[in-house]
């Protein structure tokens, strides 16, 4: 018995000092936090929310609903209180008779609520269904507002969706079963690692709450990401062009320059040997450059689309022309870097200049006038914002882009990263795609500003023109050879646009695929997986519907296609060239120097 209690006493006086621990822990944790909390330069607080005219307007017309037909509003108010009082009765009476309620058999339809506590258990029971209520009142009520003009009904089913999704109770702790339940577990050690997870990521971005979605510490660059052999071999004040080292005897005479987007790094294409399309593209046979964007600070403030160009765009393909020692290049543009690219094929016809002989767009959008699901970020209360956050800072920094990025998918890249992070104290995973996607770049202000407003909110390029460089530039004057790579599930260059856009082209050569998947998965996408498939046709006549209904559909990834469309395309075999040349001796080896700049936060 004595050794019974000695046990108990031993046990309760570990918990007492654990305790103690972490209240000195917990004291030393919130000194810093109102530290990193005090050096936090925020955003304009314009881009936290759209115009308040937006509700008005809303709450108007639903009110002017009511007073025309009150019975209706009644009828919903009467149902909403009579589950709310059902809900509250069942959850009593489980309390009163110590009932419990079986999970779904087939698991829950919303991940979020996994625990069999949200159902099993009366007041967790009681909370997820008054949430699931609430939710569904607020998408009612929104869908029945029948009066407001297109683009601001979408912009409320937006703003109210990320309002339902915020007030989920398993973002806060004393609604969220697993967070309490592992607090408990582990003597509230959980919850002091996840506020030290906390001021670890504000005191990493300047105050602001950007959660990490992977463990930065597991990835190097060039060490077990990034590790296809090249050299830089030219770098000016905008990029660093890569040669990569040849994988075969004989290679392709016209070599290919990859241009990808400057929001992220290029290594997006390069994670890992097993789903590198830059070492597969070596593979094949061909002379490959990549450029690497710089990571541009405030001295960039006044660099416009015209100097991506001129420095990035028309000084590879020359710097890649003279090495190689050929007229001509092709080229692929992945993302904002493809609708630049095809800027540059315009500004290049209109100079009389051949040197691009063939092009290929990765998820590249050339017509503007369908905004996706970036309507709600691209009206003038968030590009006046904008406007305002690039006067002051100089430049358009990478966490407001990555924030925007974020909510469009804000249950599983902003709240679920935070619980996992913040409530539950996990560190986050060795996911290389997630370190890739929290390592972003600035935007120089002028090109930020140029590309929302001329491009984005005007669609000067598929319009009227866009001027630039003493030209105006515009998509029917793309006339080489075109291969556009799009993606089913795309939200950020959603697939019927891209083919919009590639039928305003001016080109006789013109090659469309959707693949199965989104902005990354459908891109990267290895044969060896043998996991998505594409979808081709090469009829152009009708709208993107109908070009999809009569498409056939191929299992397996897309690359072979590509593959085979650009070898007639890349002429005759030439032995293997090495990085460089006497006048372009390698600068750094490959990534980089680029690549490691870390965004101002």
């Amino acid at each position: 018995m004595a050794t019974d209690q000695q046990a108990s006493d031993e046990k309760q006086d570990d918990t007492l000092d654990r305790m103690s621990a972490n209240l000195v822990r917990v004291e030393a944790l919130s000194k810093r936090l109102i530290a990193a909390l005090s050096d936090r330069n925020p955003a304009n607080p314009t881009l936290s929310g759209p115009s308040q005219d937006l509700f008005s307007k809303a709450l108007a017309s639903y009110w002017t609903d009511a007073f025309e037909n009150p019975a209706k509003l009644y009828e919903n108010q009467l149902e909403y209180w009579s589950q709310s009082v059902r809900q509250f009765m069942q959850a009593q009476q489980m309390l009163l008779t110590g009932a419990t309620a079986p999970a779904p058999e087939d698991g829950p339809r919303d991940k979020r609520f996994e625990n069999p506590l949200w159902y099993t258990n009366p007041y967790f029971r009681y909370i997820r269904e008054q949430y699931e209520l609430n939710a569904q009142a607020i998408t009612d009520a929104v869908a029945k507002i029948d009066d407001l003009d297109p683009v601001e009904q979408k912009r409320l089913d937006y703003f109210s969706r990320q309002i339902v999704d915020m007030i989920a109770p398993t973002n806060f702790l004393g609604t969220n079963p697993d967070a309490l339940e592992k607090a408990v577990a582990t003597d509230g050690e959980s919850l002091v690692k996840g506020l030290e997870n906390l001021v670890a990521d504000l005191e990493a971005n300047n105050g602001e709450m950007v959660v990490r979605l992977a463990d930065e510490s597991a990835f190097q660059l060039g060490g077990n990401i990034a590790t296809t052999p090249g050299k830089v071999v030219y770098r000016n004040d905008m990029m660093e062009l890569i040669q990569y080292a040849p994988a075969t005897d004989k290679v392709r005479e016209i070599p290919l320059i990859v241009f990808p987007p400057w929001i992220n790094k290029f290594y997006i294409l390069d994670l890992k040997e097993q789903n590198s399309l830059i070492k597969w593209v070596t593979e094949q046979g061909y002379t490959l450059f990549v450029v690497s964007w710089i990571n541009p600070d405030v001295s960039y403030a006044e660099v416009g689309m015209e100097k991506y160009i001129e420095d990035g765009y028309l000084a590879a393909i020359r710097e890649v022309k003279a090495i190689t020692g050929q007229p001509k290049v092709n080229a692929v543009g992945y993302c904002i870097a493809g609708t630049t690219l095809a800027l540059t094929l315009s500004l290049l016809k209109a100079r009389g200049d051949t040197s691009v002989n063939s092009a290929t767009f990765f998820t590249a959008l050339t017509d503007f006038d369908n905004q996706g699901e970036f309507t709600p970020f691209l009206q003038d209360d968030f590009v006046d914002g904008i406007a305002a956050e690039v006067e002051a800072q100089g430049i358009l920094r990478a966490f407001i882009l990555g924030r925007t990025m974020s909510f469009l998918r804000s249950n599983d890249l902003i709240y679920k990263p935070a619980i996992r992070s913040y409530m539950l104290g996990e560190a986050p995973p060795a996911f290389d795609l997630l370190y890739w996607n929290g390592d972003g770049s600035n935007l120089p202000g002028k090109m930020a500003m140029q590309y929302l407003r001329g491009l984005c909110q005007q669609n000067l390029f598929a319009g009227e023109g866009f001027d630039l460089m003493g030209k105006t530039l515009r998509i029917s004057d793309v006339d080489v050879p075109l291969m556009a790579v799009t993606c089913e599930t795309d939200h950020i260059a959603p697939w019927k646009d891209c083919y919009r856009g590639m039928q305003k082209t001016g080109s006789d050569d013109r090659t469309f695929i959707v693949s199965q998947s989104g902005h990354i998965a459908g891109i990267v996408n290895p044969p060896s997986k043998k996991k998505y498939g594409h979808y081709t046709n090469g009829d152009w006549s009708g709208d993107a519907a109908t070009w999809k209904d009569a498409a056939s559909f191929t299992e397996g990834s897309w690359w072979p296609r590509w593959e085979a469309w650009l070898r007639p395309r890349s002429g005759g075999e030439v032995p293997a060239r090495q990085p460089g040349d006497s006048d372009h001796p390698p600068l750094a080896d490959a990534p980089g120097d680029y690549v490691r700049q870390k965004a101002m936060r």
